[in-house]
């Protein structure tokens, strides 16, 4: 039976319970340091091998504090020609995306616990004080800001001109984008001991997608928050409520007519998105950060930040990667032929989507990256813990070499 300390059970809420705000504060973010295998293990060193693949920084700034040593969900947004980037104190930055240079800054004197999302020339966040707030993505200015139920650590999701924001009691609320008002509110009861994660809803074909603990998915329709069904992917057994903790708390992933879904000892599932059929389910490894899909794989960081590639239609494993066990990896992101993940040193690792095997590393920054790497148009962008915002390529460029980055105030 899998150990736990006492820093573990301080990484679980007991969501809908008063007075434990300090608890939160204090032991925020603790449980992705432990995998599923005994806490006391040290992460796994690096060692050298011969890179196959070059990996340089193109540019990196800081942006504020970063996260302040908080357990916040901040991450890059990319458009055509901008990234934005917010730190826990509300200072959101837009800059080029190619280059790096500053297009605008602005404090918001925002407590930001999730976000930016950019769309519709809009910046959406959410705050620690329950608040949605939308930005002009041109100029940083405030264009709403509306009140949830509660502390906002999930990505906010925009489908046309609805926004849709899970807050930390469970509470799922459809805003018009235009507006900031509220179009509906769907609660749920969640158990009393559940994950802190990063996870997010997930919206397609007009269906917003979620899952939470004791095991279920849950898709509600987009237009009117009614529920069409609720799965039960994992059913949670054991004698504590520690060993029955349960929660589908990663992003699910939509591929054609199948949703693929993954959380705290919950397995890997394959799910009918027309009925919540379950289609496979493979029990033998889960995570708490996510997973990545391409062709007919998928790609998931478990909870010893093994990386594993499964098949997408039987869920059998076809490999897997452990030598960063340990290392508190982010979820999978996919550029060309290759598997992109960071760690708590503030490394980018590169997986050959074949086989598995290290292609290329480099060093981002010192801070660890706790968010997944955003691909777009080739180029990996992170942004570390510690405030570092910063461009990759994986291809090289002729006579650079990864000290030779571009470092912008």
């Amino acid at each position: 039976m899998q150990r736990f300390s006492v820093l573990f059970l301080c990484s679980v809420l007991l969501t809908g319970c008063s007075g434990l705000g300090a608890l939160k504060d204090a032991a925020s973010g603790i449980g992705e340091y432990f995998g599923a295998s005994d806490n006391a293990d040290p992460p796994a060193e690096l060692k050298e091998f011969e890179p196959a693949v070059k990996m340089t920084v193109l540019w990196d700034a800081g942006i504020g504090k970063g996260y302040a040593k908080q357990y916040v969900n901040l991450v890059p947004a990319v458009t055509e020609d901008k990234i934005f980037a917010v730190d826990r104190k509300g200072e959101v930055q837009a800059r080029n995306r190619l280059g790096g240079d500053k297009l605008w800054s602005v404090d918001t004197e925002l407590v930001v616990s999730a976000g930016p999302v950019a769309g519709r020339g809009k910046l959406i966040l959410g705050t620690s004080n329950a608040e949605v707030v939308a930005l002009n993505d041109s100029d940083g200015s405030v264009l709403w800001k509306t009140n949830v139920s509660s502390e906002i650590l999930a990505l906010p999701r925009i489908e046309g001109d609805t926004v849709v924001v899970r807050s930390s009691d469970g509470r799922i609320t459809a805003l018009d984008e235009e507006s900031g008002a509220t179009r509906w509110y769907y609660d749920r009861t969640i158990p009393a001991l559940s994950i802190r994660s990063r996870g997010s809803p997930t919206i397609a074909e007009d269906v917003v997608l979620d899952g939470y603990g004791s095991g279920k998915l849950i898709a509600l329709q987009l237009d009117d928050g009614k529920p069409k069904w609720e799965a039960t992917i994992a059913l949670p057994h054991g004698r504590s409520e520690i060993e029955r903790l349960v929660d589908m708390d990663s992003d699910p992933i939509v591929n054609g007519n199948t949703i693929y879904v993954t959380g705290y000892q919950g397995g890997v599932a394959a799910v009918s998105l027309s009925d919540g059929e379950v289609l496979w389910r493979q029990s033998n490894l889960f995570s708490y950060t996510g997973m990545a899909a391409a062709r007919r794989s998928l790609f998931v960081t478990d909870a010893g930040s093994d990386v594993w590639q499964l098949d997408m239609r039987s869920g059998a494993d076809l490999w897997k990667q452990d030598e960063l066990h340990l290392r508190r990896l982010t979820a999978p992101a996919l550029i060309d032929d290759y598997v992109v993940v960071g760690d708590f040193e503030g490394y980018l690792h590169l997986l050959s989507q074949e086989d598995g095997s290290l292609v290329g590393r480099v060093r981002v920054d010192k801070s660890a990256i706790a968010t997944t790497p955003l691909v777009f148009d080739d180029v990996v962008y992170v942004y570390t813990s510690g405030g570092t915002l910063a461009a990759i390529s994986v291809k090289g460029l002729s006579g650079s070499s990864p000290d030779d980055r571009l470092r912008l105030e």
